[in-house]
């Protein structure tokens, strides 16, 4: 078995990050990739972390703390690496260090009609709250 390793993110792994998300179809016209990338090495930047093979980059997890939340973003499994255990492995990672910055509670959004991923979610834990989740853009990335 070749050994995984989960660790933050660091600026070479950039162009196989985007890959990934893309492979994911986690990128959006409305968000840029490098742009969120770089706005996340500015906060917190030990909380986006990857899990790699010896060649390979095969999940990510974007997770911040803002003093009363925590999020989860850009959690990605590369396909051919899914039902593995890897986005528990990440989930329980990022969720380890936002204890430790004293986080009570975490929060992720879900497209709602991606049905796989809240079953992901929900097995693990999460529970749908009964709010709507609200947005404004302050800056349209490019």
């Amino acid at each position: 078995m070749i050994l995984r390793v989960i660790r933050p993110f660091k600026k070479e792994d950039k162009p196989f990050v985007i890959q990934l998300w893309k492979d994911c179809d986690l990128v959006v016209p409305w968000n840029n990739p490098d742009c969120d990338i770089e706005r996340k090495l500015k906060i917190h930047p030990e909380l986006f972390l990857v899990a790699s093979l010896p060649d390979q980059i095969i999940a990510t997890v974007m997770a911040g703390y803002d003093g009363h939340r925590g999020w989860i973003n850009y959690l990605a499994v590369h396909p051919q690496h899914r039902r593995s255990g890897i986005g528990r492995q990440m989930i329980n990672e990022a969720e380890s260090r936002l204890r430790r910055k004293d986080c009570p509670k975490v929060n992720l959004q879900v497209r709602s009609t991606n049905r796989e991923v809240i079953q992901f979610y929900k097995s693990i834990g999460f529970k749908i709250d009964d709010v709507v989740s609200l947005g404004k853009r302050l800056e349209f990335d490019k």
